[in-house]
């Protein structure tokens, strides 16, 4: 019986082998490409559907990003369409395909009926796998809804923003950041300021470059983030209008307009916003003698009422000289006034805790920013895809002005005028060299300029008057000229992709301090070799490796010798001679999808020499800021102050793993989770005092996205950061949850929404710093809790949906090659 069933089975198997033979050499190829008729730019996701004659569908296929697509056929005679959203769908009846068959190049119209239903916004954000980069399309997630790029980014796996605004890629604040692939006026002087003006609907995805390839700038040791922003390619008028309020006080409203011809594209944003941003603040510090013994205790509490309006607004023209040319214009206009009120009080006790004395530290300070910038991108295609020319031309400036007012035992004012210029020029050449294969290269010049006038005023009480404190005033000229040259080629077999780069950057470095007629010069050149490796096991299955040589330029405030003057204990001062950080960075990452769950993930190790540490040091002052040789520590007028300054300290070891993962157990329930663990060892000693440290942290992000009856969306984001520890300083963990509803109403053309951001009011940084004298324990909250309404109306535009495998939540697109 046994051996009956075995030759049964025998049979059965044979004859399914031959019959699936006999099929598959009865199958042919149907091939061809897809088109906009106006444009002549690939249609990337146009479906082609193949049918009997009698109309019953047989199999289809979507084009690729190269608008082609390609599908295995029987012999016989079929109907084919070829379809796409907002464009008139093109039938081909009777076609024979007795062979391999070519449509050739397949021009669909506008369908000018359906403009008014455009579908550009898309319902959840997206993934796109590259060699070098996460591609994450920015999707109507709710917890960005009235918010602005810093909200978007605290949103992208792999990247957090912390309680003042300061962004990191991997737990990594040296992340270089771009709008649109350049440096922007839109990130400003003070980068973490302007991401907070710029609103999230302009944003139309973010790019996370942790292996950049040669291509891109060598700056930032953590990778770059390039956000690029909304530009409409539907015809005709579309826009969206935006209005947001919330407490503590915050108003606001957004609108972002295109209209697109067939021989233009004019899109604008423009949004406006009010915002209160109360703060607070705590420090106890314990002081020291040299052989341990406490001197003395100073307890101070700090708030923050931060009154700021914010406007901004960008215009931009494209037009399209040719079918393959086309010329690119934007003007940039930002501007923001800020009145802000940091109050101090302070408690001095002597080594019993007995109080000395009290007293009141208030700084108010008035500020005025300002940035303009005008760019050009020239754009030519040429025959075949993917081999083009791109030239960008870029000027701005930005205005910085401010003013303060120390009310205190000795009474002081300060002003910072600054002011800054940057040209880009840059050029990129793209060649492809056959299907598989590319070549690649290009230059770069960014020309800064940045004059920095910093008085500071003291107060005489013998003539009543304001001074000019030359301790402190000083005029600092700042400019450094990069040029750069660049080099790639990628090439793509079978299943294996690599892409191979080198740059060279040379950078000159100019700082004439004024006051004191002292010039600082820096000149050095530097190679930069990339490497970035795919393999593609499966549809559902792949592995990238990539290594890429990255430097630190040290920041002008970095440089700048100047005092901060917000606190009388602690200040930070620049250092002129810094040198910049050089890492070595690599990078496995490995992707698996399943038909629920998607798995991302990667291993990175990163080696850096010349580290910048903030190194501390402690002195004696009087209260008009005069250096003590023989201070007496129950001297409320004699006070020990804690100067933190940059240097390059010391190597660095950085090793991390992180991983993305989503789950959709049922259609109206999506789970999505990222993981970021890190540990870095560091190697360095100054004034004899060791700066080692062995720190392990990590942090993790779960997002959960229910859809309730009413077709109510409900969002909740948990955040939780590890504790850290470096080698004067260790923080505790923090924990911080969003909460957030939003209904589409109107047919989906306006949406309501509800969010709460840090919903328990935890986002406090906790931490402790230390020194051979002092001990400092610290709270830090940048911003309460938060409550926003919003509303959104659309018009000639809906809700995109997703398309398949290629979600934010569920991995997405995999283009091994593609640069």
């Amino acid at each position: 019986m046994r051996n009956l069933t075995i030759i049964i089975l025998f049979c059965l198997v044979t004859f399914s082998i031959n019959a699936n033979v006999s099929t598959l050499n009865d199958k042919v190829t149907l091939t061809g490409k897809v088109i906009d008729n106006e444009t002549k730019q690939a249609l990337e996701y146009a479906t082609i559907v193949v049918k009997t004659l009698d109309n019953k569908i047989i199999t289809g296929a979507i084009t690729d990003s190269k608008g082609e697509f390609e599908i295995q056929v029987s012999r016989g005679v079929y109907n084919i369409s070829i379809e796409f959203i907002s464009f008139k769908t093109k039938n081909f009846n009777n076609i024979k395909v007795s062979g391999a068959t070519d449509l050739g190049v397949i021009s669909l119209e506008v369908n000018a009926e359906t403009l008014n239903e455009v579908e550009v916004i898309a319902e959840k954000s997206t993934v796109e796998i590259r060699l070098d980069k996460k591609i994450y399309n920015v999707g109507k997630d709710m917890t960005v809804k009235g918010g602005t790029a810093s909200d978007v980014l605290d949103n992208v796996p792999s990247v957090s923003v912390d309680v003042e605004g300061n962004v990191s890629l991997r737990g990594n604040e040296n992340v270089r950041i771009l709008v649109n692939g350049k440096p922007s006026g839109l990130v400003g002087l003070s980068g973490t300021d302007a991401l907070r003006q710029l609103p999230a609907d302009a944003i139309e995805k973010v790019e996370v470059i942790t292996s950049p390839s040669a291509r891109y700038e060598a700056e930032g040791t953590a990778g770059i983030l390039n956000i690029v922003l909304r530009k409409g390619k539907a015809q005709g008028f579309n826009g969206s209008l935006t209005a947001t309020a919330g407490i503590p006080d915050n108003f606001g409203g957004s609108v972002n307009l295109n209209y697109r011809t067939n021989k233009a594209n004019y899109f604008t944003s423009t949004g406006y916003n009010y915002r209160n941003a109360p703060g607070n603040s705590k420090n106890n510090t314990t002081y020291f003698d040299d052989t341990g013994e406490i001197l003395n205790y100073r307890n101070e509490k700090r708030t923050y009422d931060r009154e700021n309006n914010r406007f901004n607004t960008r215009f931009g023209v494209e037009y399209f000289l040719t079918d393959k040319a086309s010329i690119t214009g934007t003007v940039l206009y930002r501007k923001s006034d800020g009145d802000d009120v940091s109050t101090n009080f302070s408690n001095l006790f002597n080594s019993n805790k007995d109080l000395i004395e009290t007293f009141e530290r208030i700084e108010t300070e008035k500020e005025n920013d300002e940035t303009t910038e005008y760019s050009l991108n020239f754009t030519q295609n040429f025959k075949n895809d993917g081999h083009k020319l791109i030239l960008d031309f870029q000027y701005g400036k930005s205005v910085e002005n401010s003013n303060a007012y120390i009310k205190d035992f000795n009474p002081e004012r300060n002003f910072t005028d600054e002011e800054s210029k940057d040209m880009l020029i840059k050029a990129d050449y793209v060649l492809p060299l056959g299907k598989d294969a590319q070549f690649e290269f290009g230059f770069k010049a960014d020309l800064n300029d940045l004059n920095t006038d910093y008085l500071v005023e003291s107060f005489n009480e013998e003539t009543n008057e304001f001074y000019n404190n030359t301790n402190f005033s000083n005029t600092l000229n700042f400019e450094q000229d990069i040029y750069a040259l660049y080099t790639q080629y990628g090439k793509k077999i079978d299943k294996f992709s690599y892409l191979l780069g080198i740059r060279m950057e040379t950078t000159d470095r100019k700082i004439n301090l004024l006051q004191t007629n002292e010039v600082f010069n820096k000149k050095f050149t530097e190679f930069f070799p990339t490497v970035n490796l795919g393999l593609e096991f499966n549809d559902s299955e792949s592995l990238t490796l990539g290594y890429s040589r990255r430097l630190r330029r040290p920041r002008s405030w970095f440089l700048n010798p100047f005092e901060s003057r917000t606190s009388e204990t602690y200040i930070r001062t620049g250092n002129i001679n810094l040198d910049p950080t050089y890492t070595n960075s690599f990078d496995l990452g490995f992707l698996k999808r399943w038909d629920k769950f998607t798995f991302n993930s990667s291993i990175y190790y990163q080696h850096a020499i010349n580290n910048i540490e903030m190194a501390q040091v402690d002195e004696w002052r009087d209260k008009e800021g005069n250096v003590i040789t023989n201070p007496d520590a129950q001297n409320p007028n004699h006070i020990k102050v804690i100067i933190r300054s940059p240097i390059n300290l010391s190597s660095q070891d950085r090793y991390g793993f992180e991983f993305t993962t989503n789950y959709n157990p049922f259609k109206w329930w999506r789970l999505n989770n990222s993981f970021n663990f890190f540990k870095s060892v560091t190697d360095g000693e100054f004034n004899n005092i060791s700066y080692d440290s062995d720190d392990v942290s990590w942090f993790t992000r779960m997002v959960s996205r229910v859809t309730l009856p009413g077709e109510i969306d409900w969002q909740t984001t948990g955040f939780y950061m590890g504790p850290s520890e470096g080698a004067q300083s260790k923080r505790e963990g923090m924990l911080s949850v969003n909460l957030a509803f939003s209904k589409d109403i109107f047919k989906e053309k306006g949406t309501i929404s509800l969010n709460v951001s840090d919903l328990f009011n935890t986002r406090k940084r906790k931490s402790t710093s230390y020194s051979p004298t002092t001990e400092s324990i610290g709270e830090f909250q940048w911003r309460e809790r938060q409550i926003l309404l919003n509303f959104t109306y659309r018009f000639n535009q809906k809700k995109k949906r997703e398309r398949p495998q290629n979600n934010y939540d569920g991995g997405g697109e995999e283009e091994m090659f593609k640069a």
